[in-house]
């Protein structure tokens, strides 16, 4: 028959049998966390780790918690390690936690905070880094993917709002395990090209498809730009690093142009209320000479001979004129400025160019101004003022061949 022990030799005994086992001085466990609390007062932290209907108790305590970076959530899968102990007074063995590692997506996440805040220590995404948008960009570079519709996006926008702008495409790939070296290759290119203003950008997709514009190398090629750079490559509610070290961020691709494009409408409504009020400005100023001189007039009436009147009144008279003349003359300056600007405005628009009898050439909707954008049997549209044709290509022949 057993002999009979107390509660204190039972615990006693398990607790050194679990000492014993050197398996169980460090141990890494999966699980799911639950009831995860840290107290107020000691700073411990206590949680479970559960799998199926297997739980786990375990513990934290504050100097390790304090170190963890992160807060865990309940529904987290992770790996903890640590040793395996009794815990006396609640009669249950536990893993007194040293460390706690996110499975999959918080791995992740982790990995990509730690890298923003060392690109923050950095102080790549102060504020006063930033360089301020270009209001009236004459070149504009736009770095993205030839095949998503980021690229129609922007033309189109720049088209309608703003036709004098010339955009110059720089081809990236957007996706994939080298497109992050592709991308930040192509972002120096772009700024090396001599442009006003660089637009970063993509079409849509899901956040994991960012990974691209959540590193390193894209966050610091935007940041060593010297030319300005506008970030689209996000959504509403994801920022990527791209994002932080862009001197502005927008979150499409149409947002993006619409910042350095303005209408050319609102350019010319700007120009036509100002010259409404020099024309207002000047007419008051006439009439404030005009009521001066009819002062002045009155003046000398009342207080000189008559000849000295009309002598004065010529005076007044010859100023009277002179004053007209430079209002008339000031003001057909004034028109002849805006009907100059407005001139130039109109003949660098590419709608202007058609009327003229050339034509615009498209391949999927993209102008064609390279011969290796073409190949033989590709069919293609041929804009021309007021209709489009299409056309087969036959042959292609280059400068080089004799053209």
């Amino acid at each position: 028959m057993p002999s009979v022990i107390s509660v204190s030799q039972l615990t006693n005994y398990i607790t050194h049998r679990l000492k014993d086992d050197i398996r169980l001085k460090s141990v890494m466990v999966k699980g799911e966390i639950s009831e995860y609390k840290r107290n107020a007062s000691s700073g411990h932290v206590y949680f479970s780790l559960r799998e199926g209907d297997a739980l786990l108790k375990c513990v934290m305590w504050k100097a390790r918690a304090d170190k963890l970076g992160f807060t865990p959530q309940t529904g987290t899968t992770v790996i903890c390690t640590g040793e395996i102990a009794v815990y006396r007074a609640g009669g249950y063995y536990q893993l007194s936690a040293t460390e706690i590692v996110p499975v999959g997506e918080g791995v992740r996440a982790m990995q990509q905070k730690e890298l923003k805040e060392k690109l923050t220590k950095l102080g790549i995404f102060k504020p006063e880094r930033k360089k301020p948008i270009p209001a009236l960009p004459k070149r504009i570079a736009l770095v993205t993917s030839a095949d998503g519709a980021a690229i129609h996006d922007v033309v189109k926008t720049l088209r309608r709002r703003y036709p004098v702008g010339e955009v110059f495409f720089f081809s990236a790939q957007v996706q994939g395990e080298t497109a992050h070296l592709t991308i930040a290759d192509t972002i120096r290119k772009a700024d090396g090209f001599g442009c006003d203003v660089i637009i970063v950008t993509r079409g849509g997709g899901a956040y994991d498809t960012l990974s691209a514009f959540n590193t390193e190398e894209v966050a610091m090629a935007i940041a060593d730009c010297v030319t300005p750079v506008i970030s689209a490559v996000g959504h509403e509610i994801d920022t990527t690093l791209a994002d932080y070290a862009a001197d502005r961020r927008e979150s499409t691709p149409t947002a993006a142009a619409e910042v350095c494009a303005p209408d050319i409408s609102v350019l010319t409504a700007a120009a036509d209320a100002e010259l409404a009020r020099l024309g207002a400005a000047f007419e008051k100023q006439l009439e404030s000479r005009r009521a001066e001189l009819e002062r002045l007039s009155y003046r000398l009436a009342s207080a000189g001979p008559y000849h000295s009147l009309e002598k004065s009144k010529t005076a007044l008279e010859g100023l009277s004129a002179r004053l007209g003349r430079a209002y008339s003359a000031e003001l057909m300056k004034r028109n002849a400025r805006l009907e100059n600007v407005t001139g130039k405005l109109m003949a660098l628009s590419p709608f202007n160019v058609l009327e003229r009898g050339y034509t615009i050439t498209l391949k999927s909707g993209v102008p064609v101004t390279r011969p290796e954008q073409l190949s033989e049997g590709d069919t293609v549209e041929i804009r021309f003022s007021g209709f489009t044709a299409e056309a087969v290509i036959r042959g292609i022949h280059t400068k080089e061949n004799g053209l």
